[in-house]
């Protein structure tokens, strides 16, 4: 009986063990999709909240957004997502939000806004964003990360 009482020891101590590294290695790694227009593809990571992994549950997603005030494209989706809004105070070209709880937004430019916004994610690399969504509307999709 004492070996086996030390056996289950050694293999909870073992597993603790591994545990300590494994899951912030885990814990670091981020979910990631690619928004792609006009030929020209971004990474955007997501965020771990309810809405980011409601999203992803649904691509790919083929979506003609529109303009809005030269800083954004915005589209409406038909089914809500769950939301978590807050204020960020300053939006920055990349960043990727949920208006109310369906208006998927892409930000290209940097501004300060009091509105408030549930975060998806931020473009890894927003280096020619603005470029590649350019003037009126656009069509976008997002697919998971390949």
């Amino acid at each position: 009986m004492g070996r086996s009482v030390q056996a289950v020891r050694a293999l909870f101590f073992a597993v603790a063990l591994l545990s300590a590294f494994i899951e912030p290695a885990m814990a670091a790694e981020k979910t990631m999709i690619t928004a792609t227009v006009g030929g020209k593809s971004f990474t955007l990571v997501l965020e771990d909240n309810a809405a980011a992994r409601a999203l992803a549950a649904r691509l790919p997603l083929r979506l003609r957004m529109s303009e809005l005030n030269g800083n954004e494209k915005y589209f409406s989706l038909d089914a809500p997502l769950p939301t978590q809004s807050e204020r960020p105070g300053r939006i920055r070209a990349g960043d990727f939000m949920l208006y109310g709880d369906n208006c998927l937004v892409l930000f290209y430019g940097t501004f300060s806004s009091a509105y408030s916004y549930t975060r998806l994610g931020r473009a890894a690399d927003s280096e020619g964003l603005s470029q590649a969504l350019g003037d009126g509307d656009v069509t976008v999709l997002f697919e998971w990360k390949r």
